[in-house]
């Protein structure tokens, strides 16, 4: 579990470059920052389904048929969680897959552990699929609950000497001189570290 979207995005960058070569499908999942609505399981789940399905040269009879029994059901045009998790359950025992959930701490509650038990049921019937998922720290517990065992984190996160490097470099290219003084400049700089702690 990683904290940082750019540590995300070049990992997922890298994990596109592999899955080239080794015939393995790449799928994420990136949140809507803009939207500000809570992540529901179906939404996120069903992101990394259509992605994949989106990237398949023939989409197995199967898939088509669930899609289109789903489009014609009673619920409407948006499967159910448990037929997504059917699908992907379908898609990943026959290929590797990388599913790849940015931001996870964004989904709260009993979303966040929808989304975990979801994982763990893939996991049970797909040997070939990994999963990488980003978050704050304060989801970790969760995660290792629900998919104990299976469960690799690697912490990263902004170095208070990269923040201030950076802060300064940035102070010292945007602001006239005659208005940035030391003093002004510590003070941006602390407040910038306060404000990056746990980010």
């Amino acid at each position: 579990m990683l904290t940082d979207y750019d540590d995300s995005s070049l990992v997922v960058d890298r994990l596109h470059d592999l899955a080239g070569e080794k015939n393995t499908t790449v799928t994420c999942f990136y949140p809507d920052f803009a939207a500000r609505k809570e992540l529901s399981a179906t939404d996120i789940l069903g992101s990394l389904l259509k992605n994949i399905v989106n990237g398949m040269k023939v989409v197995p009879g199967e898939i088509s048929r669930g899609l289109r029994e789903q489009r014609n059901s009673f619920h409407g045009p948006v499967p159910r969680l448990v037929n997504i998790v059917q699908m992907l359950q379908l898609i990943t025992s026959s290929q590797p897959v990388f599913l790849c959930i940015d931001a996870l701490d964004e989904c709260a509650g009993v979303e966040l552990a929808k989304v975990l038990e979801s994982l763990k049921q893939i996991l049970e019937r797909s040997l070939d699929t990994r999963i990488f998922v980003t978050g704050r720290p304060h989801i970790q517990a969760k995660i290792e609950e629900h998919l104990s065992g299976r469960v690799a984190s690697v912490s990263a996160g902004p170095r208070k000497d990269d923040i201030t490097t950076y802060v300064r470099a940035r102070l010292a290219k945007d602001s006239p001189p005659d208005v940035m003084d030391e003093c002004l400049e510590a003070d941006i700089v602390e407040n910038t570290l306060g404000s990056a702690s746990g980010t």
